[in-house]
């Protein structure tokens, strides 16, 4: 039964979006956005809790969230970590353990909505102000974002490129907005009238179309070293997407694997990343 409810409530809500977008276009875009925004996992799960406990920083308040910030201290630069859709930061925890034999100092935080942070939805705008005030206030060298993560590393560095930032990592990290967006309606089944609207609300709110938000072009513009992971079988985000990114950013390299999968936790992955930010 829950099977069958999980396949019918997408559905239902398509078909709610294309009748009702013939009135209330506007109020439409906005329920669409804010069922595509929406967090449904991701918070402290209780087998991560004690080692998230150990190191537990501060608060922060962002764009009127309050974000839970953690410190790994190390005498060598500062690293940002910059989790995924539907994480948090205990994702980390065996790269955090090859940077603390490295002796790097690592700042990580739970995005809006996820892990112990506040908050319900979470879009990649929201995530870059977060990302823009951890960058700000804890200085760091290097920014490593695992997918939607690296997504808003690269938006952030397009977006407010800061001096101090040497190097950047994205794994497994997703390009073009457009692409997620036709997923969202591969989904629920809503028709290009309802899309269309939410092109406009998006454009409204933050200022850019659905097709211009891509890190490929952001790619362009930036300046930093970057390395790119992305695995050649990922079924959650394409790997056309770093191939893509990495054609367009002058100073960067792609590792390519198969059958790593989406999360790549392995040591080679993380040997390689430390590697990286030491050379």
């Amino acid at each position: 039964m829950k099977k069958l409810l999980n396949k019918i409530m997408p559905l239902a809500y398509g078909q709610y979006y294309n009748a009702y977008s013939l009135i209330a276009p506007k109020k439409v875009a906005h329920n669409a956005f804010h069922l595509f925004c929406t967090v449904r996992k991701g918070r402290v799960l209780p087998q991560q809790a004690e080692y998230l406990e150990r190191a537990k920083l501060t608060m922060e308040s962002v764009a009127d969230h309050q974000l839970q910030v953690y410190h790994w201290p190390g005498n060598k630069e500062t690293v940002l970590l910059v989790h995924g859709w539907e994480s948090n930061t205990f994702r980390w925890r065996n790269l955090i353990k090859k940077l603390q034999e490295a002796d790097f100092n690592i700042i990580g935080f739970d995005a809006p909505s996820h892990g112990h942070s506040s908050g319900k939805h979470l879009y990649v705008p929201l995530y870059e102000e977060a990302v823009d005030h951890m960058v700000k206030k804890y200085g760091p060298k290097h920014l490593i974002g695992h997918s939607v993560g690296g997504m808003t590393i690269m938006y952030n560095q397009y977006k407010n490129p800061c001096d101090h930032v040497e190097k950047m990592v994205t794994i497994g990290s997703p390009s073009e907005f457009y692409e997620i967006m036709a997923h969202f309606q591969k989904i629920l089944k809503f028709n290009n009238r309802v899309l269309s609207h939410l092109d406009d609300y998006v454009m409204d709110r933050f200022g850019f179309r659905i097709h211009e938000f891509s890190t490929s072009s952001f790619a362009r513009s930036i300046d930093k070293k970057g390395l790119l992971f992305h695995d050649k079988l990922d079924n959650i985000t394409p790997y056309h997407a770093s191939v893509q990114v990495n054609a367009n950013w002058k100073d960067s390299s792609l590792v390519s694997t198969e059958g790593l999968g989406h999360s790549m936790h392995q040591d080679d992955v993380n040997d390689q990343i430390i590697s990286f930010l030491e050379a």
